[in-house]
């Protein structure tokens, strides 16, 4: 799907738009992108213009939410199809997603983007092929292109997933020329997708799956052994575990994790918020 290149209003965005209007003022300028950019808007008294486009001054905007413009209202960024779906804003900009009100990244102490940056880091990816396993809104993608990663091969099982990432412009877009035929997105199960993945193609791995109640099947010893096989020997993995349960139960998820790794034909150890392995 191509990547939408409209603004993306927050309630603050749209405030201070109708707060200029009201002023008087005839311009205003800041970002609608999410940070990406910064513009000029033209302002008039029944609609707003930039980059070559009129629109409405929108009604009243929910907090934690973003709107798109889908050529005839502000809607929110979200969908509901058994699961309620939303990308929503941080105070870094670049914004996480939420599923079922449950947020899937972490934002409370630096950008979703830079906690992923520090994550690619440990795999050294300039010059690699990287399988990223659960590609969520692509921000592992996107610090692997930026790093100098040969080839990213990428996997995201949820269609809503994959649409919100058309609207985020912080996610990567394959088609670009940043991209540059780099970056190889598709829409699969990769627990099942990994199969087809031939032996020791890749380089270096990044494994950021849904929690193990969700999708237990990423985190099994089957699938590990799958990671091992694909992973030349020598290749880095990390596998983000978080801490679930570790205070409601006493469970260490991250030692679970590295004794299954381990068992597979890895070398593993914590590092940050889950666990970095090297394939023996």
């Amino acid at each position: 799907m191509p990547h939408y290149t409209g603004p993306l209003l927050t309630r603050d965005t749209a405030a201070a738009l109708l707060a200029a209007r009201d002023r008087g003022d005839t311009h205003w300028s800041g970002s609608l992108d999410l940070g990406r950019s910064q513009g000029e808007v033209l302002l008039e008294a029944d609609d707003w213009h930039w980059r070559g486009v009129s629109y409405p001054y929108p009604g009243k905007l929910k907090d934690r939410t973003l709107y798109w413009w889908d050529g005839e209202d502000f809607e929110p960024v979200s969908r509901y199809q058994g699961s309620l779906i939303k990308l929503v804003p941080t105070r870094w900009g670049v914004p996480t997603f939420e599923i079922d009100g449950i947020k899937m990244l972490p934002t409370s102490k630096e950008s979703p983007l830079d906690d992923a940056k520090r994550k690619v880091a440990l795999v050294e990816p300039r010059g690699k092929t990287v399988l990223d396993t659960c590609g969520g809104l692509g921000y592992f993608a996107a610090c692997c292109l930026d790093a100098g990663a040969a080839r990213i091969l990428s996997f995201e099982k949820n269609p809503d997933v994959l649409w919100l990432r058309t609207l985020n412009p912080w996610s990567p877009d394959p088609d670009s020329a940043e991209a540059g035929g780099r970056l190889q997105l598709t829409q699969a199960d990769v627990s099942q997708a990994i199969a087809q993945v031939p032996d020791a193609s890749v380089d270096a791995l990044l494994h950021d799956p849904p929690r193990f109640g969700i999708a237990g099947e990423l985190y099994s010893q089957a699938f590990y052994d799958q990671l091992a096989r694909v992973l030349r020997r020598g290749g880095a993995l990390f596998h983000y575990t978080g801490s679930p349960n570790k205070l409601t139960s006493g469970r260490d998820v991250p030692g679970e994790v590295a004794r299954r790794l381990e068992k597979a034909g890895f070398k593993a150890q914590r590092a940050l918020d889950g666990v970095v392995a090297v394939r023996r």
